[in-house]
């Protein structure tokens, strides 16, 4: 009989959902502020496209100064800080004005994002959503980055040549040159402690971006860096091959890497039939004909003299026997120790 009083299957699902459905909604509209996904973007790919934003301009710059290649020499080195903040300004203007990446956060696979927003949404997917910089955030990015850059130089540009430094100067000029020196000290200061939070936390590369809340997040999920090391291996080679060839070449003779390689040469006829009148080392008709002794090769005086004073252990360049002096040609003794 007590089977008679249970209510049917269907009228007990629609009531235990009634009952539980006012706790699930309190549930989530608690957890909606919980609801963003943290995530971590790499530092390396951060400061690789602020150094890739660097060369980018650095090149841009280098044809702009080929333009003027032909107008008066130093003219342009005047306008260098408007040079540069016309560059900067052409950046901005056709990346974040119009809401796309610069070319190195681009290859970076980044993105601005207002982290402002983000943090009033609900829930996400990934984590890379929200919004992009509003026209504000946009502003003022580039007042601080292409204006406040450019003010700056020129005001250290222009104390500098008014030499506000001085002691000698008047104490106004001496005061200005004192808070330029504090505000630059204060800028560096706060430029590390932002550094320091930046590499413990990954948000915020530079005070700017930190104080727009600009913060730079995965343009897409799926690729996270566009960049491949080759072009980066070929330079560092490169980078160690020349020094190393900077660091050996003062160290060799010319003349003697020129005899040791000399019996492997192919064309010998012209090495038999070379001409002993010319100077070996300026391959000219001597004007002040000397002889270098024991071998009595003719060289140029100055050519012989230079020669023997830059290396002690000079050899011939003909011979390559030791030169211990030198004598003028035609005269019969009178020789000049080198």
């Amino acid at each position: 009989m007590s089977g008679t009083n249970l209510p049917p299957p269907q009228d007990a699902w629609v009531h235990t959902y009634h009952k539980l459905l006012p706790h699930w909604q309190s549930l989530s509209s608690s957890s909606s502020p919980q609801s963003i996904i943290p995530i971590s973007i790499s530092r390396v790919n951060q400061f690789d496209a602020a150094r890739l934003d660097i060369e980018m301009s650095a090149m841009l710059k280098e044809q702009m100064v080929k333009v003027f290649s032909l107008m008066k020499p130093g003219m342009l080195f005047q306008y260098e800080a408007e040079l540069d903040a016309f560059l900067e300004f052409l950046i901005w203007r056709f990346s974040i004005w119009v809401d796309k990446p610069t070319p190195g956060i681009a290859l970076m696979n980044l993105r601005y994002r207002d982290e402002r927003a983000v943090e009033t949404r609900g829930k996400v997917r990934t984590g890379l959503e929200g919004p992009g910089l509003t026209v504000a955030q946009k502003i003022w990015y580039c007042v601080a980055s292409v204006g406040g850059q450019y003010i700056w130089a020129r005001l250290q540009s222009f104390s500098a040549f008014r030499r506000w430094g001085d002691s000698e100067q008047r104490p106004l000029a001496r005061r200005a040159w004192i808070l330029i020196q504090r505000i630059e000290g204060f800028y560096k200061a706060a430029s590390f402690c932002n550094l320091l939070i930046f590499l413990y936390t990954g948000r915020y590369r530079n005070l700017i971006e930190r104080a727009l809340r600009a913060r730079l997040v995965y343009g897409s999920p799926i690729m996270n860096r566009a960049v491949s090391f080759e072009y980066m291996n070929r330079q560092l080679v490169w980078n160690e091959f020349s020094e190393m060839l900077l660091l050996l070449l003062p160290l060799l003779n010319s003349s003697s890497v020129k005899n040791f390689l000399r019996p492997f040469s192919k064309d010998k006829s012209s090495t038999s039939a070379e001409d002993d009148s010319a100077c070996p080392i300026c391959q000219a008709n001597p004007t002040t004909p000397f002889l270098a002794l024991p071998c009595e090769h003719r060289y140029c005086y100055y050519c012989l003299r230079t020669r023997c004073a830059a290396v002690p252990s000079f050899r011939c360049s003909r011979c390559n026997e030791p030169v211990i002096a030198l004598r003028r040609h035609g005269a019969v003794s009178n020789s000049v120790p080198k």
